[in-house]
């Protein structure tokens, strides 16, 4: 439900013909094929669980989902040293990982956002982002919120 609500309020806010998306913390790649098959060219999918990164490799192969690239990497570190902007950026880390607010502050230091890009941050509803750089709203849906970051001016 809670993704559904978000693929609604991107689908009407930009045209997916000419996006560019990062998926951070892609697992088995569940959102990038969602991204993919609503007709987004370009999906980089990141993930460190090699059994994640084979699993999707082998989806993308057998559907022809070219559109979607994967690198098997550290998310932070990957942050870090990449040089590409994108316009959405989705970001579904562990719940228990400690170091949930500083996606952020990484993705605008490294400028990783297009000037009208977003950058959406799925946590657990009681953490709070309010307070990073960028922040826009939060969407809570039960247990799980999504957090919202526009590029600072």
């Amino acid at each position: 439900m809670a993704k559904e609500a978000l693929f609604n309020i991107l689908y009407n806010t930009y045209d997916f013909d000419s996006c560019s998306v990062l998926d951070l913390f892609s697992g088995t790649g569940s959102v990038s094929i969602e991204f993919a098959s609503r007709g987004i060219k370009a999906v980089t999918s990141v993930d460190k669980h090699s059994g994640c990164v084979y699993w999707l490799k082998s989806v993308i192969s057998k559907y022809d989902l070219n559109e979607i690239s994967v690198q098997k990497a550290d998310v932070f570190k990957f942050l870090e040293g990449h040089q590409k902007s994108y316009q959405i950026i989705f970001a579904d880390p562990p719940y228990d990982l400690p170091t949930i607010p500083l996606i952020s502050e990484l993705v605008f230091k490294n400028n990783l956002l297009t000037d009208n890009g977003l950058l959406i941050v799925e946590h657990p509803s009681l953490l709070k982002l309010k307070d990073k750089p960028g922040y826009k709203e939060t969407r809570r849906y039960g247990n799980s919120s999504f957090s919202f970051f526009e590029k600072p001016q």
